[in-house]
């Protein structure tokens, strides 16, 4: 009986235990589990940090050449080839500059009017460049050689090709109006920058001390022609010495 007993209550241990593995491995599992994402959550914490902006360079102040070729840019909206839009804007912290958007990019650029009247809009990166016409603009990849967008008509320069129908169109210059106005204001701007010039006071001249005997003497030209040969003076008469005679000695008379 009593091995009966204790057989009986060695099965009931070794059943207990069969049943309480698995929940220990269960438990084994959900702490490594556990583990893990606490371990990845301390690798997720560890961002690299993105580098600093990089440092703006101011801009160039502008002239009076660059203020009137911004003065007549178009701004505004364009409407480009295959449905496409462009926007131009004066930029809002440097006078005279533009700001040409297509797409997610954003120029800044520098006006000029070259000398068959179209007005150049260069990007201040030397990346692109807006070329403005009577009629259109065009926006160019200068570092590629290709044209970004073309086609590119704002509402003046619509406005002009409608008042221009049925007489010679010059697809390269501007209106004529627009190159005498450009003029014009080219001409009064360097009129203005030559009277700030002029009515600046000249400096005044500054005269250093040089004492007297620091005065170089004045060097004196020597001819490199030979001098005629001098014609030789007579050789002057020796002198003659004119001794007095010896009074004679009258003889002895013996």
């Amino acid at each position: 009986m009593m091995i009966r007993a204790f057989v009986s209550v060695a099965l009931l241990l070794s059943a207990a235990a069969v049943a309480a593995q698995p929940a220990a491995v269960a438990s084994a599992k959900s702490s490594t589990t556990t583990a893990k994402a606490a371990g990845k959550g301390a690798k997720a914490k560890k961002v690299v940090e993105p580098p600093p902006p990089p440092v703006e360079v101011p801009l160039p102040a502008s002239e009076g050449e660059q203020n009137a070729a911004a003065a007549m840019t178009h701004f505004g909206q364009y409407d480009c080839e295959f449905s496409q839009r462009m926007q131009v804007a004066m930029n809002p912290k440097y006078d005279g500059y533009i700001d040409v958007t297509f797409g997610k990019t954003t120029y800044t650029m520098k006006p000029t009017l070259s000398t068959t009247g179209a007005l150049r809009l260069e990007d201040v990166k030397g990346e692109a460049l807006l070329l403005q016409i009577a009629y259109k603009s065009m926006l160019m990849d200068v570092k590629a050689g290709r044209r970004i967008v073309d086609e590119c008509v704002h509402p003046k320069q619509l406005e002009a090709k409608n008042n221009a129908a049925g007489q010679p169109q010059q697809a390269l210059l501007m209106s004529p109006e627009q190159v005498a106005a450009a003029a014009q204001a080219a001409a009064a701007a360097q009129a203005a920058q030559a009277a700030v010039t002029a009515a600046a006071p000249a400096p005044a001249p500054v005269l250093a001390a040089v004492e007297p005997a620091a005065v170089a003497p004045a060097t004196t030209a020597v001819s490199t022609t030979p001098a005629a040969p001098t014609p030789a003076l007579p050789a002057a008469a020796a002198p003659v010495t004119i001794e007095a005679a010896a009074p004679s000695q009258a003889p002895v008379q013996r």
